[in-house]
């Protein structure tokens, strides 16, 4: 069975798909919302998504001190996860939360 999320009238499902020829029918399972923790900040270093993917994991606590290339995101795609460092120093400001669905280019956190 292969997986793939699609998207029908802005609302995301997971759809698992068997191949031709097999016993089950597909199985379709909402996705959960991306959810916006706070008001984006203005000025300061943006963190963009590279590509789709569901936020697994917040490596740092909304607010804290971040180093330049420290993991601060885990962004899982295609089953894989990928790790979204911070582009400099600074407080960072997170407008994802875990288990959201993102799009490429969706605003992750901004670095202050």
């Amino acid at each position: 069975m292969r997986n793939f999320i699609v998207t029908i009238d802005g609302k995301s499902y997971q759809v698992g798909v068997e191949e031709v020829g097999a016993a089950k029918s597909p199985e379709i399972v909402p996705v959960a919302e991306p959810a916006k923790v706070q008001a984006p900040v203005t000025g300061g270093e943006k963190i963009l998504s590279p590509f789709p993917g569901l936020i697994k994991k917040l490596l740092a606590d909304d607010g804290a001190q971040v180093k330049k290339n420290q993991p601060v995101i885990v962004l899982e795609a295609m089953k894989m996860d990928n790790e979204i460092t911070a582009p400099c120093d600074g407080k960072i400001t997170f407008n994802v939360s875990k288990g959201g669905n993102v799009e490429t280019n969706a605003l992750l956190a901004t670095i202050s």
